[in-house]
């Protein structure tokens, strides 16, 4: 798939600072620590998330993105926090692991731009172990109707200059259609724009 000159050149530096704001680090922070043993990253972008793994927890993290324009940011990333990451170029709709390949599978502000989002999650609970643990962080529609509206009418703007994101996907639903259960489920706007900052986070497990 060709690529323009935006998403090459552009693009990618609109989602490092969009993805690295100070308010959006601290929603990874409440989950990354939490992963161990064998991890696979989800929509691992330029590796926002290496400094908030906990090395001594961490055995291997496998990487996966198909936007080959940001693994070089990933990849400066990785050496800067010191730990052992396999970068795989592939979208997770067709995760290229065996069943039960890992301990833990961590996908932070991806399953907006997945393009089948319940095949990808169907994937991650696939390559999981027994009780393995799926730990997230997404934005998504909003429980307000009037924002939710405004959620729906951007979209088909927004999902062009934004790399395929959606304002708009049930977090929630989307987790329960790929048979994962979420007690643990929290939500919460962020500061800014209500239509853009309204995130889902937790530790889901197949139901």
């Amino acid at each position: 798939m060709t690529h323009s000159w935006y998403e090459r050149h552009i693009l990618p530096w609109a989602l490092d600072f969009a993805c690295g704001l100070r308010t959006v680090g601290r929603q990874r922070q409440k989950v990354v620590p939490l992963a161990h043993g064998r991890v696979l990253e989800v929509g691992i972008g330029t590796g926002l998330n290496m400094p908030y793994y906990d090395k001594a927890r961490v055995s291997q993290i496998t990487g996966l993105d198909p936007a080959m324009e940001l693994h070089p940011w990933a990849l400066r990333r990785i050496a800067a926090a010191g730990l052992p990451v396999e970068l795989v170029g592939l979208s997770a709709e067709q995760i290229p692991r065996p069943d039960a390949s890992f301990d833990t599978v961590v996908v932070t502000y991806a399953l907006c731009t997945i393009p089948d989002p319940v095949a990808a999650l169907r994937e991650m609970r696939r390559v999981l172990v027994p009780g393995g643990a799926l730990l997230f962080c997404e934005h998504g529609r909003a429980p307000d109707a009037d924002v939710a509206r405004w959620q729906d009418r951007l979209q088909p703007l927004w999902g062009r200059f934004a790399g395929g994101c959606h304002l708009n996907r049930d977090i929630p639903a989307l987790l329960d259609a790929a048979g994962f259960a979420c007690p643990t489920l929290q939500t919460r706007y962020l500061s800014g724009p209500r239509v853009m900052t309204f995130n889902y986070w937790g530790e889901a497990r197949a139901a």
